[in-house]
């Protein structure tokens, strides 16, 4: 990186910064997936309706929540006593779910992985960690993937939402909900729940709207948007703050959405 550039990404926190407290506000809460877990205070009930709702966050935000609610309403609006203590009997609404391409085989195997994983240790997080001296949580959702996936009768059409590194991708909505579950901030939008792996070890989500206010800003030249260009990103926004790079999250995404940047 040359010194212009480094001056220019550091001449943009003053605006970034105030764009930061614009939208990482209780109001982002009402057309965003978050609100779902928002909905419930155990842990594991978070930790369940959070990954549900950030899987199938692709499509148009009220959709995103109506589909995420159905299956909440099919847990019985307590997601974790559900996958945990459900019949089979009490699957058959998921055999007719459908959401984009997250069908009926994909909620079916979600819940079964789910209910292996809870089994074995009580929270989610634990699945994620990655020792400090790693600089990114990329372990750690390669780590998730392949215990999610460990069942010898996975359907292979269903590793399609899930992401990992190993296969290049952004990872968008497993970044996404990793920042939900990590930090925490007390502005009552991320929960942090998860206090065992470091804020500085996320990765910032990019989605369509975060890709396009992030090249126009001059934060992103890497043309493919893969997991190297989530980590390119990422390192920029570290330049304005170290600890906690992916709160600039919020002022991309919201000057991508709210206000057409």
């Amino acid at each position: 990186m040359t010194t212009k550039q480094l001056q220019h990404i550091l001449s943009l926190k003053e605006f970034l910064d105030a764009k930061v407290s614009q939208f990482n506000q209780p109001k982002f809460l009402e057309l965003d997936p978050i609100s779902i877990p928002h909905r419930f205070s155990k842990k594991q009930d978070i930790e369940i309706a959070g990954l549900f709702a950030s899987i199938l966050a692709w499509g148009q935000r009220a959709t995103i929540i109506n589909k995420t609610n159905q299956l909440m309403r099919w847990m019985d609006e307590a997601p974790y006593d559900f996958i945990v203590n459900h019949k089979p009997s009490d699957l058959k609404h998921f055999t007719t779910f459908k959401h984009r391409t997250f069908n009926a085989t994909d909620a079916l195997y979600f819940i079964e992985a789910l209910s292996e994983l809870y089994k074995k240790q009580s929270s989610l997080e634990k699945l994620f960690i990655v020792p400090p001296t790693d600089s990114t949580i990329g372990n750690g959702i390669r780590n998730f993937h392949n215990a999610f996936f460990n069942l010898p009768d996975f359907p292979n059409r269903t590793r399609k939402h899930l992401a990992t590194p190993d296969r290049k991708s952004a990872c968008k909505r497993i970044n996404m909900y990793l920042r939900w579950m990590v930090r925490n901030d007390k502005a009552g939008v991320d929960f942090g729940i998860w206090n065992r792996i470091s804020p500085s070890q996320l990765i910032c989500p990019i989605d369509l709207h975060v890709e396009r206010v992030a090249r126009k800003l001059k934060l992103l030249k890497r043309k493919q948007v893969d997991w190297e260009a989530a980590v390119e990103l990422t390192n920029n926004l570290k330049l304005l703050d170290q600890r906690d790079p992916v709160k600039y999250d919020f002022a991309l995404f919201g000057l991508g959405v709210e206000e057409r940047f």
